[in-house]
């Protein structure tokens, strides 16, 4: 054996090492598997940075860039939120129809992004109609991933593959070329998961839920008059009939109505009080026009009328906890927002949990006497450059900043939606490359304003690029030093005679065995 195949392998070895052992981020083995290249001259200087302008990886940076544009303007919650009228199925019937879907959208958009959205929507669902989790959450994971293997665009490893055989002379992939095989692959998956997942084990946390509920944030909604919700009943809104939030009063020309019931009609300038979890009242604003600040509402409009624009992006929700001592102590959320607090408006309260702290006291109680008192929480709406302005309040501790997230306009969606699909189209037809496809698509979210540049940077998953250029030498190096013929032929004399089946076989075990342990692209190059 040659000295410089031997220091391929060691290299490799080394390599592997490292990313079992995770001693080093994988970026910062990648970088010092391209300087390795370089100082021990397996490769010149000019090929061990190829990777970077290898186009497999410009196309996977390419997609990336494209899902962050998706996600962002609510495309791949848009096309997930039908799935939660699938709730009044059996499980047995729920688990595959959640598998089909998340597969479907994993073949052409990145598996990570879908479920992540899933893993929202399970939980929801999962607090909602009391079943466990973990029975979905495993599922709709390998459905992600057998579904990516559907097309060539699914994952990146199809693309990374497809590129170093196009290189290496071998004729590359069609989009649709393997979509059979991993249909049935697909299919086998759903059967198998739909049984195990009788047999995963119970999260523990789900049957303590119901018992704290009074964890939920008190919140004072308003009705607008371009709200969806007016002239219907309490039993009418989705929400409330899902128990997404619990009516407790609603205030109307100053009448108190103590939880409303099911046939009470909401009108223009209700005031409801809700308890309910940040997320869920977050998403109610958006998709039902409700007010949570009235006065931010008020600035808006009168911006707007003197011919501005107010920037919501820079908005943002801290979560405040009372300690004792605190100066807010026996002040009412009323009280409050006429108070100057750092810049910041209080919108919700959350009481400590305790005994006499329960729900059918806080819907006999006026909102505007419940006193703020030690260990309670505020949650605050403030612009993000007056966050430190928080820190100087006595005795009052940040535990959580939540993001801020704006209603999409339906046409961002449509415009999204028609970018992916023009994408996908054009890949799938084979008037475009799949790469000349993707950079269409991104110039198309950056033309239309739906991404901005600012927000790419901080957004991509920039390890996974180094790791795909690092790692794409080291493959130029196994040529460059002949180590990749001299497996071939210690392969063919280990393999001679035996048929077919076996040597695609032990090929796959051996692909199997090591993805399990180091990148997938890793092992896919190596």
């Amino acid at each position: 054996m040659e000295l410089s195949i031997l220091l391929v392998f060691i290299i490799i070895g080394v390599t592997i090492l490292l990313f079992v052992t995770e001693f080093f981020a994988i970026d910062k083995i990648a970088f010092l598997i391209i300087i390795a290249l370089v100082l021990l001259q397996l490769t010149t200087p000019e090929e061990a940075i190829s990777g970077f302008s290898n186009p497999a990886v410009i196309t996977i940076l390419s997609l990336m860039i494209l899902a962050i544009g998706l996600e962002d303007n609510g495309v791949i919650q848009w096309l997930t939120r039908g799935i939660k009228q699938l709730k009044l199925l059996p499980l047995l019937i729920l688990t595959p129809a959640f598998m089909v879907v998340s597969a479907t959208i994993s073949s052409f958009i990145s598996t990570t992004a879908v479920v992540i959205i899933f893993i929202k929507i399970i939980s929801q669902l999962a607090e909602r109609y009391n079943f466990s989790s973990s029975k979905l959450l495993m599922p709709v994971s390998f459905a992600g991933i057998l579904g990516g293997s559907c097309t060539l665009m699914g994952t990146s490893t199809n693309l990374l593959v497809n590129s170093i055989a196009r290189q290496s002379g071998v004729e590359a992939f069609s989009f649709f070329e393997f979509t059979k095989y991993g249909l049935i692959f697909l299919a086998i998956g759903i059967v198998f998961m739909t049984i195990a997942s009788r047999f995963l084990p119970k999260d523990p946390s789900a049957d303590l839920q119901s018992e704290y509920d009074i964890d939920n944030y008190i919140f004072t909604v308003k009705i607008s008059a371009e709200s969806d919700l007016v002239g219907k009943t309490i039993s009418e809104i989705d929400f409330m009939a899902e128990e997404l939030a619990t009516p407790l009063k609603l205030i109307r020309d100053k009448n108190v109505i103590n939880a409303p019931g099911r046939y009470v009609e909401i009108k223009a300038e209700d005031n409801l009080i809700l308890m309910s979890t940040f997320e869920h009242v977050n998403e109610l604003v958006q998709k039902h026009e409700l007010v949570i600040n009235e006065r931010r509402r008020d600035a808006q409009r009168k911006k707007f009328d003197n011919g501005g624009i107010e920037n919501e992006s820079d908005m943002t929700y801290v979560e405040l906890l009372i300690l004792p001592g605190s100066k807010l102590i026996g002040n009412t959320l009323k009280h409050m927002r006429r108070m100057s607090l750092n810049g910041a408006y209080p919108i919700a309260i959350k009481k400590r949990l305790n005994l006499r702290n329960t729900k059918e006291r806080l819907i006999r109680k006026n909102l505007n006497e419940i006193n703020i008192k030690p260990g309670d929480r505020l949650l605050v709406e403030l612009q993000e450059q007056q966050l430190r302005r928080m820190y100087a309040l006595e005795n009052v501790a940040i535990l959580n900043q939540h993001e801020y997230e704006p209603a999409v306009p339906l046409h961002r969606k449509f415009t999204a939606l028609f970018i992916l699909l023009g994408v996908i189209g054009l890949a799938a037809s084979g008037v475009f490359s799949i790469l000349a496809a993707s950079l269409t698509g991104v110039a198309a979210l950056l033309i239309f304003k739906l991404i901005s540049l600012e927000n790419i940077y901080h957004r991509v998953n920039w390890q996974i690029i180094f790791l795909l250029a690092g790692m794409i030498p080291l493959g130029i190096a196994m040529s460059n030093s002949g180590a990749d013929v001299w497996i071939s032929d210690q392969l063919m004399k280990l393999l001679q005679g035996q048929p077919p089946m076996m040597v695609v076989g032990l090929l796959f075990g051996v692909t199997m065995l090591l993805s399990g342990f180091i990148s997938n692209n890793a092992t896919a190059i190596k």
